[in-house]
């Protein structure tokens, strides 16, 4: 399954001495304190780490160089408790390598008129120390993300844990290496790119691979090994043999098992965590990997097909980003153009994460009319209703483009008996027509990572923290 690295974050306040030593005590008091209820809401999958108070510049500049050389460390959160003069960030600042939270709150969520004096407009100085820490970091074109409120509040933490899963994924796409088998389906135009360029700003490796070393791999793999995967398989999903003789039934299922464990091999072996293939490079494989990519999708590898490496790094990255919940490879398929059904039907040949799945999934068994191979087992399942975001990346040549929209997904509106592949309805919350003009216009391809756990401010802060360029469509 998925699994990500046990990331920290490091939270400093701002201040100086301005005001004197006691106050810097009940400053580090309240930072300290504010972490641990932090920590103790559960409403954080990360832990926060309290790193004190930040006085002065050579010492918040030493604490970012810090910040950059541990990598358990995902990102920054500052809190401005009093007035912090923001030349001390200056050259920190300029060195941090790693995401950046403005945290702009007060440790007391009202004003208590009755007592309120000079020492405690000295001490509580949110207001002012953080229109001053916002203007350096402004001027200094940072792309940090701020959450302003009271740091007590539901909604606040839910703001910080959102940015969280953003700020790991950042890190994150700095170690996704993409195993490509085959090239890009011929003459396909969206899905080529410049793969040196990704691993410039992106950070995501991209490599080539010969099918025949895959090959080799699958063929390898053994049959205790595939017995054993077969009963996991059954008890987890229904077996549909339907008209298919038991035996070539088993055998289909049994070769998509062998393509699993051999691709997985061949990824954990050499580092890597998304692939993409190729119907028309399948040259020793005597399936199209259907079952195979969706149980890998499944357990948190990203993947995309016709040899779109884009879009299996993209599929990796935001799977990370929504712990491996509800976030799928998906294609536009084909439309519902009439009033009041407005809705792209998604789906693809084979290969849909079953994550999404309002039912359960069965495995089938049926001839796939494109890439001259035997018949593949895949799993066949309806979609799920809700809210979702859908996004694609695209190449241009003043960089990668990063597309998207909400959506409202609910199953198709009656089954597929002559299409036995797995399904996904959306609609653009924009409407079919205005959302589908403006990803046409935008050069969105088709394509795209369905994520019904992620949020469009999640999508957005992403693209700002790669220095993509946006399309917000909504």
């Amino acid at each position: 399954m998925l699994e990500v690295k046990n990331y920290e974050f490091w939270f400093v306040a701002g201040s100086q001495h301005l005001y004197g030593e006691e106050q810097l005590k009940n400053v580090e008091r309240d930072t300290q304190d504010i972490v641990d209820k932090l920590n103790a809401s559960g409403k954080l999958p990360y832990k926060v780490v309290c790193k004190g108070v930040m006085t002065t510049a050579d010492g918040i500049t030493q604490f970012m160089k810090d910040v950059n050389y541990h990598d358990e460390v995902a990102g920054v959160i500052t809190w401005m408790h009093t007035f912090s003069p923001a030349k001390n960030w200056i050259r920190g600042t300029k060195l941090l390598q790693k995401p950046l939270l403005h945290l702009a709150t007060q440790y007391l969520n009202e004003i208590p008129y009755a007592t309120i004096d000079f020492d405690y407009m000295n001490l509580n100085q949110s207001a002012h120390g953080d229109r001053e820490y916002g203007y350096l970091n402004s001027r200094l074109n940072i792309n940090n993300k701020i959450v302003y409120g009271y740091w007590g509040d539901e909604e606040v933490q839910q703001e910080i844990a959102s940015w969280q899963d953003v700020a790991v994924a950042y890190n994150e796409s700095f170690h996704i290496r993409v195993c490509r088998f085959g090239d890009t389906m011929r003459d396909v135009a969206v899905t080529e790119g410049d793969k040196v360029e990704a691993q410039i700003q992106l950070g995501w490796t991209v490599d080539y691979w010969p099918v025949g070393e895959l090959v080799d791999e699958v063929d390898a793999v053994s049959e205790a090994d595939i017995d054993a995967e077969y009963k996991k398989l059954s008890e987890m999903y229904t077996l549909n043999p339907q008209d298919n003789p038991q035996d070539k039934f088993e055998a289909s299922v049994r070769y998509q098992l062998r393509e699993y464990l051999g691709i997985k091999k061949f990824l954990d072996d050499r580092g890597y965590n998304a692939f993409c293939t190729n119907f028309q490079d399948l040259k020793g494989l005597k399936q199209l990997p259907g079952l195979a990519a969706q149980l890998l999708m499944r357990d948190g590898y990203g993947f995309a097909a016709e040899g779109d490496w884009k879009h299996a790094a993209l599929a990796r990255l935001l799977k990370i980003m929504a712990h491996n919940d509800r976030t799928v490879f998906m294609e536009d398929y084909t439309l519902d153009l009439r009033k009041g059904h407005e809705a792209i039907l998604g789906a693809h040949m084979l290969e849909v994460d079953p994550t999404i799945a309002s039912d359960k999934p069965k495995v089938e068994v049926h001839p796939l009319d494109i890439g001259g191979k035997d018949d593949p087992a895949r799993l066949v399942f309806t979609g799920a209703d809700g809210e979702a975001v859908d996004v694609t990346v695209a190449d241009f040549r003043d960089g990668f483009r990063l597309i998207s929209y909400p959506v409202d997904c609910r199953k198709a509106e009656a089954e597929t008996p002559h299409l036995p592949v797995a399904k996904q309805l959306w609609t653009p919350k924009c409407g079919l027509k205005k959302g589908s003009t403006e990803w046409i216009k935008a050069g969105g391809g088709h394509h795209t990572v369905l994520s019904f756990r992620l949020t469009e401010e999640q999508i957005h802060d992403l693209g700002v923290m790669l220095g993509m360029n946006l399309v917000e469509i909504c």
